[in-house]
């Protein structure tokens, strides 16, 4: 049999070479590219969007969107932190708002350096742009935050536009946290006030910030047309038949109507890449119901 040439052998070599180094060149990329923790479902949203999945080492346990996020290793919930469940996962990055803590664990993952992404929770669409210019920045994937950010501005523009041309009346809206045995009303600078209003309603409830508990007498004065309440805080009543059973609400204009409104609590208070859609929606349900 004929042997090959030393020409020939030397091509072959190159070849195995090149195909080596074909293939070690997406590990290699992925080896380089940023370790990253998210604290904020919304802010894990972002990293999907942008292609960056693979980067993540940890979520909270807010990160439910995509079902991939569940499936995440979890540093538990945003306000309760520990530095030492974050710094085990050895991230480049944590990427998280300023709702997080306690602030001395974000302190402690200063110390140790790792690069902390701290993004300002104000309720506003400038919020979500600057989740998608955080993770953007995070990541080594700025470029592809710009694209994404250019989508999602054109899509907030459209329904804001449309929120503003309608000439119904804005329906009094009332929302309703109630994940445990203490239901709590909304007040203003919250999210639920925000989306209220980006929706095109009313929070018929004012003069303090934050949550409330939930009482007749604030349910007789509010005067709610409409109920807003979280997918969430249904289950935890066992249905909307039992959440329609609790007294307080009886005294309002929504329960003759049975006026009531359910979001999935990531989507409507998330304030992430899905707020355009999710206002859509609530507008075309704030006119239906």
């Amino acid at each position: 049999m004929r042997k090959p040439s030393n020409l020939q052998r030397r091509d072959v070599l190159r070849g195995i070479a090149a195909s080596a180094g074909l293939l070690a060149l997406p590990a290699l990329a992925q080896e380089k590219m940023p370790r990253l923790i998210t604290i904020s479902g919304a802010i894990t949203e972002v990293v999907y969007l942008l292609g960056a999945e693979r980067q993540l080492v940890g979520t909270d346990t807010t990160s439910l969107y995509p079902q991939a996020a569940q499936k995440t290793p979890k540093v538990g919930y945003m306000r309760q932190l520990s530095a030492e469940g974050l710094l085990s996962l050895k991230p480049d990055a944590v990427i998280a708002t300023t709702e997080s803590g306690p602030p001395v664990v974000l302190d402690q993952l200063r110390g140790a350096g790792v690069r902390l992404e701290l993004v300002e929770a104000d309720h506003s669409w400038s919020e979500v742009q600057r989740k998608v210019q955080a993770v953007g920045r995070a990541a080594a994937r700025e470029a592809q935050a710009r694209e994404l950010q250019a989508g999602l501005d054109g899509e907030w523009s459209e329904v804001q536009k449309r929120v503003a041309a309608s000439t119904a009346r804005k329906p009094r809206v009332l929302f309703v946290l109630s994940h445990s045995a203490s239901p709590q009303v909304s007040g203003e600078k919250t999210a639920a006030h925000a989306v209220i209003g980006f929706a095109g309603g009313m929070n018929c409830l004012g003069g303090f910030q934050g949550y409330r508990p939930m009482t007749a007498e604030a349910m007789a004065s509010a005067a709610p047309d409409i109920i807003l309440t979280s997918t969430q805080s249904i289950e935890a009543h066992g249905g909307i038949d039992k959440f329609w059973e609790r007294p307080e609400l009886a005294l309002t204009p929504a329960f003759r109507k049975r006026a009531l409104v359910t979001r999935d609590a990531l989507l409507l208070l998330g304030f992430g890449p899905r707020l355009p859609g999710a206002i859509g929606e609530l507008h075309q349900r704030f006119l239906s119901v």
